[in-house]
This record gives C-alpha cells, sequence and structure tokens, in this order.
C-alpha cells in the first residue's frame, strides 16, 4: 500500500495542483490524515515548491463548536482566518484540498448555525473565491478514508476492513495502483473528457431538456458564448491544473434565468455534515420556487437561502450512467465520488470558466451575460439508467445528447 499511498500523493501534487518551483502550497486537511498530508508535502518540496503551509480542520470539534459556541460567533470570520486564503491566493499560491469528512457529523446542528456560518465565511473569502473559481490559482481536491466515513459507507464490515475497502476504491477512481503508470492513464482519461466536451461545444447549443422516470422534466437554456468544460482546466497563465481528482465530467453553465420545469435528486446529497436525500426542486425563470426533501430538508432550505444566487443554477454535467465510478456500485456520501457516478447541476456560483472570456470579465459583466453570481455552489446527483437529454441546436434542430443515461454517440 505505500507504493500506492506515495503515488496518489504525487499526482494530487504534480497533476492536481501541478506546483511550480518556487511556488507556495497550501494544503487543507482533516488532523485525521495528517500522515497523508505530509507525504503530499513531501512530494511539493521534492517538485521544488517554496514553501507548505497547513490549514488544519477536525470533524469533533467543528461538531463541538456548533452545538455549544456562543451564538455571535457564527456572523462573523476573524479577519486573520479571510486573509490567510485571500492573501495567499492573492500571492498565487496553490490549493490542495483533502477531502474526507464524517458524512453525518453536523446531524443535529441548527441548520441557521451552519448557514450564518457559511454566509459569513462566503463574504469575507469572496477575494478567495474569485480567484479560484476563475482559475486564477490552482487547486485540487482530493480525498482520502477516515473510518467515520468509511463505516458509512460499508456499514457491514468491520472498521479496519470498511477503511481497506473504501482505499482500494479510491484508488481505482484516481487510476492509481502502485506501478507509478498513474500519470499516463490520465493523459489518456483526459482525452476521453476532451472528444465529449469538442462534440458539445461543436453543437453550438441553446438548450437541454431532461426526463427520466424519477420525475425529472427540466428545460435548461445556455448562455450564448458558453463552453464545455472537462477534466483538466488551465490558469490564466496557462499552467494545467485538475480541479477534481477523481473527475469523469464534462460540464458548463446555464442561463441564470433559463431553467424551467422539475427535478429530482437520484442520489443522496450529503452538505454541511447533513445526508440530504431525494430532493425535488420546482423551477421558475431559474429560480428553485419550491424545494422538498424526504430527509435533510431543512438542511436544503437553509442552503438555497443562503444568498440570492443559492436559489439559482450555477453548473451543468454530463456524466455517463456508466461511468467507471457507477460501475463500481457504491454510493460514497461524498460529493467529489457521487458527482461523477452521475449527471449532476449544481445551485449557486457559476464558473467563469464556462463563458468565452469570462475569466477576464467582472462579476458584474459575466452576470449581464447570464451566469450566476454566489457564494456557495452545491452539486447534487440526477442522472439515472433512463435519463435523457436531448438539446436543441441555436439554429433550431433537436440533437440527441443523452440516451439512457449514457451519451448518445
Amino acid at each position: 500500500m505505500e507504493a500506492k499511498f506515495k503515488e496518489y500523493a504525487k499526482l494530487l501534487v504534480e497533476v492536481g495542483v501541478n506546483i511550480q518551483k518556487g511556488q507556495t502550497l497550501v494544503i487543507g486537511s482533516p488532523v485525521d490524515c495528517a500522515w497523508f498530508a505530509r507525504l503530499c508535502a513531501r512530494a511539493a518540496y521534492a517538485a521544488g515548491c517554496r514553501e507548505v503551509v497547513m490549514r488544519w480542520s477536525d470533524d469533533e470539534l467543528t461538531r463541538e463548536k456548533y452545538l455549544h459556541a456562543e451564538d455571535s460567533v457564527f456572523d462573523s470570520l476573524p479577519a486573520w482566518q479571510a486573509e490567510f486564503d485571500n492573501g495567499y491566493a492573492r500571492q498565487g499560491a496553490a490549493f490542495l484540498h483533502i477531502s474526507a469528512r464524517d458524512p453525518e457529523n453536523l446531524v443535529g446542528v441548527d441548520p441557521d448555525r451552519i448557514a450564518r456560518s457559511q454566509r459569513s465565511s462566503g463574504e469575507a473569502l469572496r477575494e478567495y473565491r474569485e480567484l479560484t473559481m476563475s482559475n486564477t490559482v490552482p487547486w485540487c481536491i482530493g480525498s482520502i478514508p477516515i473510518p467515520s466515513w468509511a463505516r458509512k459507507v460499508f456499514p457491514g464490515c468491520p472498521e479496519d476492513e470498511a477503511v481497506e475497502k473504501l482505499w482500494e476504491a479510491i484508488f481505482q477512481t484516481v487510476r492509481v495502483d502502485g506501478s507509478g503508470a498513474a500519470v499516463d492513464r490520465w493523459r489518456e482519461h483526459l482525452a476521453g473528457l476532451k472528444g465529449h466536451m469538442d462534440r458539445l461545444n461543436g453543437l453550438n447549443l441553446e438548450s437541454l431538456h431532461y426526463t427520466n422516470s424519477l420525475g425529472t422534466d427540466l428545460t435548461i437554456r445556455l448562455p450564448e458564448g458558453h463552453i464545455w468544460a472537462a477534466g483538466s482546466s488551465e490558469t490564466k497563465s496557462g499552467l494545467p491544473f485538475i480541479a477534481n481528482m477523481p473527475t469523469e465530467e464534462v460540464f458548463t453553465a446555464p442561463l441564470r434565468n433559463g431553467v424551467d420545469g422539475v427535478v429530482c435528486s437520484s442520489m443522496p446529497l450529503v452538505h454541511n455534515g447533513v445526508v440530504i436525500d431525494k430532493i425535488r426542486f420546482q423551477v421558475r425563470e431559474g429560480k428553485i420556487v419550491e424545494a422538498s426533501a424526504q430527509t435533510g430538508e431543512d438542511a436544503l432550505k437553509a442552503a438555497i437561502t443562503l444568498d440570492e444566487g443559492a436559489s439559482y443554477f450555477g453548473e451543468v454535467a454530463l456524466v455517463p450512467y456508466d461511468s467507471p465510478i457507477s460501475r463500481q456500485k457504491l454510493l460514497y456520501y461524498n460529493t467529489l465520488f457521487d458527482e461523477n457516478a452521475s449527471c449532476h447541476l449544481a445551485f449557486g456560483e457559476a464558473y467563469p470558466e464556462c463563458l468565452q472570456g469570462g475569466a477576464e470579465m467582472s462579476k458584474e459583466e459575466r452576470k449581464a451575460r447570464g451566469l450566476n453570481d454566489s457564494i456557495t455552489h452545491v452539486d447534487f446527483m440526477v442522472g439515472t439508467a433512463d435519463l435523457s437529454v436531448t438539446g436543441k441546436t441555436r439554429d433550431g434542430r433537436e440533437v440527441p445528447v443523452f440516451v439512457d443515461g449514457n451519451f448518445a454517440w
């Protein structure tokens, strides 16, 4: 396993964020994952990194804070904390996030406290979000198992076995086997995603129409000049990086006021330590006007009212139902993986790279072109084996995009 751990850490650092000589790397990691964060730090220094700076988190302390801290704490973010992320982003640092959380860590916590904390931090970190969302600085999200998460994914297994099984599942998704061939496998994988991206960009679509047996019947208009992106992104200086490892998606941005109909989720969403399942949104002129969920409804309603843009959509992502992660037949309870097993949408902020020239535009210019603005971005899964997606081109032709859950070509 040691060879796989080192290969994975090197992959995240050298391909994920694509660390450059003389560049600072900020690693955000749970304290439970400190040993793996150290492997990433060593890989970064071996690649010529100027400095590795750590930002630690802890599930248990986060829960204790939400349950017992003074109420006023959640209405502001200390200036030093805001300057940490804003400042390093301003300096051109790379950001690696190790995502590993107990999916149900915040069950029983007042959703209003969580929403207020998110709102205050979102406002304080607008500069950081702008610099990362616009690909001014490279960033990457990867993940490793922790016991509480592994037990949720493999509930019938002893803890050690569950952790080992989750490790093997993750290694499959990121194409790591300890042989050192992961980089070449990723090049081949990204070339495949680029083929879908190029085909979609060549269609010059005006809208997409989603239907399936869960009750989804949704029309999504796309802004003029939209761009489909996939897998690898580029910083403004032209350096490639991969924001999500794994990734199986091809994505773009919807027109902010151009989404209408009903959409139903196909998999549970874990958001802010709460499992939200069987989501149903009624959407009118882009805005979510009715929202329900079988479980976690209070958390869902708090998420879509975080700010004005939270009730509008920011991403449309296509993932085949027979993607490698979907074929694992696992529910990860972690959006990084579950969104790459299913077509998904996101409410909240749109990615500037999904509009021609978007990364160079101001927020006001992007909004005028139809991109949504928000301090949040939350993906939820909508793909099924019978999902149909029909595109309409700007010259009026109807084109099948997805048939029975997979690309039509």
